[in-house]
């Protein structure tokens, strides 16, 4: 039985309860769901100790309480202490192969699946009814929104009373905050293009706090939450208007995309956000589905026809081949074809290697994901630092914690400006600044705007008397070329890797894949050694592919392993081959502490269901817990737990019985041998986008209970 499918009690209940309208302020415009009880009251209440499942990606196993403190090894006076002392087991043989083999994955029927994909910039849910596969219903159209921009999806920010209440998300959030008086808008919590915070924080734990726009902070996982919980409530409500039958809670397989990028803490902490926000509950972890964008994009690509992509490609063509004997995409994607897709969205830019396999068309990841914080956000970040430098730092921070709407406002002025520049524009841009702000800075600074406009020398950016700023062709090309480089310079290191080498079909796809200033980039850099190819629905290619994972996760076949995956172990003192400082006397026997024992390696090919098994024994006598701590590198040149590219990760905790009950059922003598020689066999199972894992103790036949979790200091 797999350990994520039981938990010790489901103390998530409590967040699932009913709506209930709020009092609020008459400056606010009426939100469309406001939630009765704040999430954090409910995280308020929870204890240290909390239920976790299954974590994506790479490693995941359920979180319970441990219910004691580890069983602390001391060595005898004159031994010589690790500057660690973590490693409490040892393999039963040591440096053992590992033994794999392939597991069926056996789905459980939904009659229904939500996708949200949750973005930097903007977010959204689609859904699909299994019984008609083919159609995907994408979420319905949102009220206001910006001119000019289609309103598939809704902005990524969220607003929150002075009482840490829900009040909106999305342009109503937005429209709302913008609403409400300088001085009361400094006592709401309104969080924009929050998403980006989860990615940069090394240390991410439950208590991770984000700062609003206003200053005031509050937990992040309260902030994902709640707006998880927003997109369920209308997801459902949209599925049921059009279900001819009623629907189950359990009859809904959730699917949440996040970057394959993230590390596991990041992965972990949406699932936990999840179950916070009712999508699911811990006792059935395989209704909700982690899926990774750039995959999910991949799993949509290799479907598409002709007719709905565009090829940037513009090399001439000569009996249906390129010059140099490239095919160009034709009809639609052939067995055996290999490509890139790069998913560039908001925050991050994701790239996956995909080859479509013979004969049953499903996908075999070629290499491990990367990227990293190349998103369309850095385009707003050149923009703030270009204000920062024409009127000053210090001003600009003022002026957002003062006046935190009027910023917001200038921000989306300059989001909307953003969308419509392109390489071949030859008049400039204007961008509008709030009133507030030039108010503001008269007021501060004790000089106009134009003034600081013109002591700034900055020639390519001018003021117009209508309170706008002017931004030349070359002042936009500015402000995009730092974050396309880093896109186009990754691409290409990547397309270096020999595995990577005879690719011709690079997919960008996201929504800075609308950008035209990407585009062309792409194209004069990249063209000449593949096909640029773009759908047509860029910017939901993440969304109904993640639907289409949710009703097949197995279309992904084979992935790379992102890291070097080990536990820490002891294995016996070799004099000679150990340096004394890991020895560890336990027992009156010597032992080499904060050994690796890998489990997978850094770009290892996995497949899907594959198991891998391994056994351990506690090291020391009478011990009643096993704690297998795990440690990841990005390199797989590493031999101990204190080597400098090494960084914990997460453990697993193993309870068992008391040495006597298995004394008892074992045989028991003088020396002990059934204890010392007790097996705890571990079963892994990997290849999907979350690993599962069992533990048993061989000794009694009990299943044992493993625990993880990437979210603790």
């Amino acid at each position: 039985m797999p350990v994520g499918l039981k938990c010790p009690g489901n103390q998530y209940g409590i967040f699932q309860k009913s709506l209930i309208s709020l009092n609020r302020s008459s400056t606010i415009k009426s939100p469309e769901l406001v939630f009765s009880s704040t999430i954090h009251e409910q995280l308020t209440k929870l204890k240290t100790s909390r239920i976790s499942s299954f974590v994506s990606n790479s490693f995941s196993f359920i979180l319970s309480s441990s219910g004691e403190d580890r069983l602390a090894s001391t060595s005898p006076s004159g031994s010589p202490s690790p500057s660690r002392n973590e490693c409490s087991i040892t393999p039963l043989t040591p440096s053992p192969s590992p033994r794999t083999e392939v597991r069926p994955c056996v789905a459980r029927p939904f009659s229904v699946v939500v996708a949200i994909d949750f973005g930097t910039t903007s977010s959204g849910y689609a859904f699909s009814f299994t019984e008609d596969p083919e159609t995907i219903h994408m979420m319905r159209r949102w009220e206001d929104g910006d001119p000019g921009v289609t309103n598939q999806k809704s902005p990524t920010c969220l607003l929150l009373t002075p009482d840490l209440r829900f009040h909106s998300f999305g342009f109503a959030a937005r429209d709302s905050y913008h609403d409400l008086d300088p001085e009361e808008a400094r006592h709401w919590l309104y969080f924009d293009k929050f998403k980006m915070k989860i990615h940069s924080t090394s240390d991410l734990t439950m208590e991770t706090e984000l700062e609003s726009v206003s200053g005031r902070r509050v937990r992040a996982i309260e902030v994902f939450a709640y707006a998880l919980r927003f997109f369920r409530e209308h997801a459902l409500k949209e599925v049921k208007d059009q279900s001819s039958s009623v629907l189950e809670g359990n009859e809904v397989r959730w699917v949440i995309t996040v970057p394959a990028v993230w590390r596991q803490p990041a992965k972990q902490f949406m699932r936990e956000a999840a179950y916070l926000a009712g999508l699911v509950t811990p006792d059935s972890p395989e209704q909700l589905l982690i899926a990774l964008e750039p995959e999910a994009a991949s799993i949509y690509c290799r479907k598409l026809r002709l007719h709905q992509v565009i090829d940037l490609s513009q090399r001439p063509v000569i009996n249906g081949l390129d010059v140099d004997g490239s095919r160009p995409f034709d009809s639609s994607f052939r067995q055996g074809d290999r490509y890139i897709v790069a998913d560039c969205g908001g925050g991050t830019v994701d790239l996956t290697v995909h080859q479509i396999e013979q004969p049953q068309g499903t996908l075999k990841e070629l290499y491990k994901a990367s990227g990293g914080p190349y998103g369309a956000v850095g385009v707003d970040l050149a923009f703030e630092a270009m204000l920062c430098q024409i009127f000053g730092a210090d001003f600009i921070e003022s002026f957002k914690a003062k006046r935190p709407a009027a910023w917001v406002d200038l921000t989306i002025a300059f989001e909307a400006r953003k969308r419509t520049a392109a390489p071949g524009r030859a008049n400039s841009l204007n961008i509008s600044l709030p009133f507030s702000f030039i108010d503001f800075y008269k007021r501060h600074q004790g000089q106009s705007v134009e003034t600081a406009m013109r002591k700034s020398n900055m020639n390519f950016i001018k003021w117009s008397s209508q309170g706008m700023l002017r931004l030349s062709a070359e002042a936009m090309n500015e402000l995009f070329q730092p974050t396309i480089n880093n896109i186009i310079k990754h691409v290409e290191n990547l397309m270096q890797k020999e595995e990577v080498k005879d690719v011709r079909f690079l997919f960008l796809v996201g929504g800075f894949a609308e950008s035209p200033m990407l585009q062309r980039a792409a194209q004069n850099a990249l063209g000449r050694n593949c096909r640029i190819i773009i759908p047509h629905d860029v910017g939901l290619t993440i969304l109904k592919g993640a639907v289409l994972f949710g009703l097949d996760p197995t279309v992904v076949r084979v992935r790379r392993c992102p890291l070097t995956y080990s536990v820490g172990v002891l294995n016996r003192f070799v004099e000679g081959r150990h340096p004394r400082d890991k020895l560890l006397i336990k027992d009156g026997r010597e032992w080499c502490t904060d050994i690796l024992d890998r489990f997978v390696s850094v770009d290892q090919s996995v497949a899907l269901g594959e198991v891998v098994r391994r056994s351990y024994t506690p090291a020391r006598m009478g011990q009643r817990k096993i704690i297998i701590n795990i440690y990841c590198s990005d390199t797989d040149d590493i031999t101990y737990i204190t080597d400098p590219e090494v960084r914990k990760c997460g453990a697993i905790t193993l309870d068992l019985l008391e040495s006597g009950a298995v004394a008892a059922s074992a045989g028991d003598n003088d020396k002990g041998p059934a204890f010392e020689r007790r097996e705890i066999r571990t079963t892994m199972q990997f290849g999907d986008t979350e690993i599962k894992v069992t533990a048993v103790d061989v000794a009694t036949g009990r299943l044992v209970w493993a625990s993880i979790d990437f979210l603790s200091n």
